[in-house]
């Protein structure tokens, strides 16, 4: 099969290679699938350099959720069988991008039939992180303001939609007017555009000098310094990455004279922690994609020729929406 793999680190375009690999072989409790769909995520972007938190041995295949078609089960395997349309993570180092990877059943999951493959595959990461940061740490209320931040991108995108499918006021903070466009299309109530605009100064005057009840931070580093200039009396501060590169250090002497909270959140501890809690997101995510209130905005669909490419502007910070790749012609 053909398959992307990163030999050494570097930047995605330099060091992701389309070669021709064997096919990989399912495991006890693993499921091997016909890549439908794998979209473009920064901890992709980050482990071509050897940044991320993982770091899989050489060689591997990036593309760290996808949907697919099951078409092996290894030992050990119920609740799915070969045919099967499936959302979830891979198991490095068979990523999707390729035309074949490999899930582990537990995080597997059955794909939302209302959402074609490329849509269904950026479900996942995206939205459940969204999920859980909104509703489980930052217990986000119908008619409370919430700031995202990079809410054009892949993780921002989801908060904008779980956020206005929970009855929040939703304010989305932008870098250009392409991407404002796009936060608009996702149900932003108010678009900032960072370029032109100072974010600090307009939630307070969107909120008469209150401040946004909880801030979503992918961004991290100035952004947050600057989002605790704008957070409410008894808000939250949800600290989901860093993805500006640099982690900033909290002055709590800060929070506590604003009595506000500093709340972080690593998604993928629930699949250890609380696993069942995972499937009940999965199934609100579902539930919430049938009723029309959430749809991952995909704005690119790759061939597979074209991923490195893609996965470079993700990295790079100009792609807008989800970049996937989708198994037959780009579009």
């Amino acid at each position: 099969m053909k398959a992307w793999q990163v030999g050494e680190l570097g930047e995605p375009a330099k060091v992701m290679q389309l070669v021709d690999v064997p096919d990989p072989e399912p495991g006890p409790r693993q499921l091997v699938v016909r890549v439908l769909a794998s979209p473009a995520n920064f901890p992709d972007a980050l482990m071509c350099r050897g940044l991320y938190q993982v770091k899989p041995e050489l060689p591997f295949t990036p593309g760290v959720e996808l949907c697919g078609e099951v078409v092996a089960l290894g030992p050990d395997v119920s609740g799915f069988e070969v045919g099967d349309r499936v959302v979830g993570a891979s198991v490095l180092p068979h990523g999707g991008f390729a035309e074949l990877a490999v899930m582990d059943v537990g995080l597997t999951f059955p794909a939302p039939a209302v959402l074609d493959d490329a849509e269904a595959a950026s479900l996942y990461i995206g939205y459940q992180t969204g999920w859980f940061g909104l509703h489980r740490r930052a217990q986000l209320k119908a008619g409370e303001t919430l700031l995202v931040h990079a809410a054009a991108g892949g993780v921002g995108s989801a908060a904008v939609q779980l956020g206005k499918a929970a009855g929040a006021r939703v304010i989305g903070v932008v870098g250009g007017p392409d991407k404002a466009e796009v936060a608009r299309r996702l149900g932003a109530d108010v678009v900032i555009d960072r370029h032109t605009q100072d974010f600090v100064e307009v939630v307070k005057a969107e909120t008469g000098g209150r401040g946004a009840d909880v801030i979503y931070d992918p961004v991290g580093g100035d952004t947050y310094a600057r989002s605790t200039k704008c957070i409410a009396f008894e808000g939250r501060i949800l600290v989901v990455g860093f993805a500006g590169g640099d982690i900033q250090s909290a002055a709590l002497n800060h929070a506590l004279v604003k009595n506000y909270s500093i709340v972080g959140l690593h998604w993928g501890l629930y699949n250890l922690y609380d696993p069942p809690a995972v499937q009940e997101c999965h199934r609100a995510l579902t539930e919430l994609a049938d009723q029309g209130l959430v749809k991952p905005l995909v704005s690119e669909r790759l061939a597979l020729a074209d991923v490195a490419d893609g996965v470079q502007r993700l990295a790079d910070g100009v792609t807008v929406g989800r970049v996937v790749y989708a198994a037959g012609p780009a579009s």
